[in-house]
């Protein structure tokens, strides 16, 4: 039996491949100092006598006061259940409302299909800015409603433009089929379509999640409400600098130091998403590309 034949590498290459793996060391080492810096800091004891840089190579001196503190303040805990409840129903509204718009704008014969694409590409192009989306949020009466943070952003005009252009991927054979034997349009989407669009689903609820979990304007915009407000709102509180609030959230999580609170809430926050995305991350890049192939 043959061996397969091998591609030979070029000097090029090699030199080519030493500088990709070069540069993404580069990267990973510029992600990496912030991030552990924060995790050691989190850890920083009361009587914090060393500098940064010695903090983050002493892990016999750490101390997890600052996360007792926070795990056992009420505020801290209120905070991250209602930005839970965000991100939850806000990705499940999101994709409710953009699968069947992203699948009316793949459809080839629908009447009325490039007004429809211009309808919703338009507002992309042109933002109408931040008071008539207030003047709307208000009158529908979403003031001191956790929905005033997703339904705004609820249909994203990128995400749509990425979905639809998956749809257009998908063989027109499969509808056409499911079409002659009678099938509504509703049926064709929820039996077939959705049952193949699983990366892109994936991807766009991952999108959609990011921006829903970080989204800070519109909770300060629309909840006035301290106990529907979200992280965001709360971590602004803790992570502001020399103001009278600062201090006040800060001295409400006990003895632990300011520093070590501030990056324990930094670290907290961002562990919902350090958790979701290697679930993700094997239909982000196949949903993602498919999607932008066409369209």
């Amino acid at each position: 039996m043959e061996k397969p034949k091998t591609v030979k590498l070029t000097a090029g290459d090699r030199t080519f491949y030493i500088l990709v793996d070069v540069f993404l060391i580069f990267i990973f080492i510029i992600i990496l100092i912030p991030m552990w810096s924060t995790v050691a800091q989190s850890f920083r004891p009361n009587g914090y006598l060393y500098s940064y840089l010695e903090a983050m190579f002493r892990p016999w001196d750490w101390k997890i006061d600052a996360y007792k503190a926070l795990l056992g303040n009420a505020g801290f805990l209120t905070a991250f259940w209602n930005s839970l409840k965000i991100l939850v129903f806000g990705v499940v509204t999101a994709l409710f409302l953009t699968v069947p718009l992203s699948y009316c704008m793949s459809v080839q014969d629908l009447p009325g299909r490039k007004l429809l694409n211009w309808y919703v590409l338009i507002p992309y192009l042109f933002n109408i800015g931040l008071i008539p989306t207030y003047l709307v949020v208000t009158g529908l009466g979403f003031t001191d409603h956790l929905a005033s943070v997703f339904i705004p952003g609820a249909v994203g005009t990128y995400n749509c433009l990425i979905m639809r252009g998956f749809f257009e991927g998908i063989p027109e054979s499969l509808k056409e089929s499911a079409r002659i034997d009678g099938a509504a349009e509703w049926y064709v989407l929820i039996s077939i379509i959705l049952p193949l669009s699983k990366p892109i689903l994936m991807s766009i609820g991952l999108f959609y999640g990011v921006n829903f979990w970080n989204d800070f304007m519109h909770p300060l915009l629309y909840i006035q409400n301290s106990y529907l407000q979200p992280l965001p709102i709360l971590l602004r509180n803790i992570l502001l600098g020399a103001s009278m609030s600062e201090v006040v959230e800060a001295t409400a999580f006990g003895d632990a130091p300011v520093e070590a609170i501030k990056a324990a809430s930094v670290f907290l926050s961002a562990i919902p998403m350090i958790i979701a995305y290697p679930f993700i991350q094997k239909y982000f890049t196949k949903g993602t590309m498919l999607g932008a192939v066409k369209g």
